[in-house]
């Protein structure tokens, strides 16, 4: 068969339907998934998609016809598969979603059971090589498919995390149009301490209001407009499938997702002393002194999620936060937990009687450039020659490289990572001082150095 490779990314499959991804492709995918974990009892959900209905309904012929059972979960987040990828004891579980992507788009994410993911260094390849052959193992027995319905379960082990005791707070949450809308049950449960203000709360497979990414800044003026308007105390906008999530503060600022990082590592912290938790190298400084501040062990970790979540289990963590807006918690198979992030804000907003722009500034204490994406020939090229600049600084290759002059005993501190995107054909720069001023000088130096 002629497969277009690039529809197979480093985390999970994504492409353009029909002519990159299509009913026959996910047909075998679903084939292979069996095949290559020999499962007998598989998860299924799907997102709001317009090709979602005939694409699930084949990736299930595929599942079946590879002699494993399918519950069919029907419409839901991708932290709901994962819930269930656990709760259900179910070999594996497959969500055909395209996450943020445009509505053109479509895919599927992978995992095994109790969420342990499946990606370009975990299997994803193998699944892959066994589409391209379509030789599969003949079957005589077919699997059945049963219907199940996940969500109140998960939406009822969420919401046991709540602690609002006599707290009322107002949240103006932006659906999107997506698949963040399921989520909203949760906060329903507690309307005698919530005043809800929905935006764009229905499912919309066009839509029309704005891509559901909360990390590109322009997706988030409406709700910062919102928040303002309702004098709500906290902003919260989810990304399409729901596995991300950011914020704004009270006063109509965004939250940079790294600093929610270390609001909640606060709170897990506080209840599981001397814990590890993982931050992506992006993060802010400050995350690492928040954990070691509050007792828990910080360690640096890849950009990825199929990467941190392996890094999870090797080293025992219980909690990581990433730049993108993705935060797993071993509450939910060391993946992603939907609203849970809010919940513990919500909770650290409770306990601490705090707004949370003044919890945000007390962990806010440096000058981040935030994500710079540029489009260059040889990344190669470019990494090497800002090693061989910046040899005196502290060096290290965990993810691209990251250059540090933090532990500078004289002078300014400052640190930048510059990585390859695992998504798209860019190079990423993110780097951060202890000053306003060196962060902008040191930003416009190495993007200079990139550019050229």
């Amino acid at each position: 068969m002629t497969l277009d490779k690039n529809i197979f990314k480093a985390y999970d499959v994504r492409g353009v339907y029909p002519n990159e991804i299509n009913e026959d492709v996910v047909y075998k995918i679903g084939r292979a998934f069996v095949e290559f974990l020999g499962a007998k009892k598989v998860a299924i959900g799907c997102d709001i998609r317009k090709s979602s209905p005939s694409l699930v309904k084949e990736l299930i012929r595929g599942i079946i016809e590879g002699g494993a059972d399918v519950y069919d979960l029907g419409l839901a987040t991708t932290p709901m598969i994962y819930f269930a990828s656990g709760k259900l004891k179910v070999d594996g579980a497959i969500i055909l979603t395209a996450s943020h992507n445009p509505g053109k788009y479509n895919g599927v994410k992978l995992c095994r059971a109790k969420a342990i993911p499946i990606g370009a260094n975990s299997g994803l390849l193998d699944v892959k090589k066994l589409v391209l052959e379509n030789n599969f193992q003949i079957i005589e027995k077919q699997g059945e498919i049963i219907k199940k319905d996940i969500k109140d379960e998960y939406i009822n082990y969420l919401s046991s995390f709540m602690k609002l005791e006599n707290k009322k707070f107002k949240i103006v949450i932006d659906f999107a149009n997506a698949m963040g809308i399921l989520e909203l049950d949760l906060f329903k449960k507690f309307t005698n301490n919530l005043e809800i203000v929905t935006m764009y709360d229905d499912f919309n497979n066009d839509f029309p209001n704005h891509e559901a990414n909360p990390l590109k800044l322009d997706t988030l003026k409406a709700l910062q407009k919102r928040v303002i308007k309702e004098k709500a105390d906290i902003g919260i906008s989810y990304d399409g499938d729901a596995d991300r999530v950011g914020f704004i503060d009270e006063n109509g600022q965004i939250i940079p997702m790294d600093i929610i990082t270390g609001l909640i590592s606060k709170m897990i912290l506080e209840k599981n002393p001397g814990s590890t938790i993982l931050y992506d190298l992006r993060s802010s400084h400050a995350i690492k002194e928040v954990i070691e501040e509050n007792g828990g062990i910080a360690h640096e970790c890849k950009v990825g999620h199929a990467l941190i979540k392996r890094q999870m289990r090797k080293e025992k963590s219980i909690f990581a936060g990433e730049l993108s807006g993705h935060y797993y918690f071993k509450e939910n198979y060391l993946a992603e937990a939907g609203s849970l992030p809010v919940v513990y804000l919500l909770n650290l907003m409770t306990e601490t009687n705090e707004s949370i722009s003044e919890l945000v500034k007390e962990i806010q204490r440096y000058y981040h450039s935030g994500e710079i994406n540029n489009k260059v020939k040889d990344t190669q090229t470019v990494i090497d020659e800002l090693k061989k600049i910046y040899n005196n600084g502290k060096i290290t290759e965990l993810d691209g490289i990251k250059i540090s002059f933090w532990e500078n005993k004289e002078g300014a501190r400052w640190w930048f990572n510059v990585r390859s995107s695992n998504t798209e054909p860019v190079l990423r720069l993110n780097l951060e001082a202890d000053n306003e001023k060196l962060m902008e000088e040191r930003r416009d130096e190495v993007l200079r150095i990139i550019t050229k």
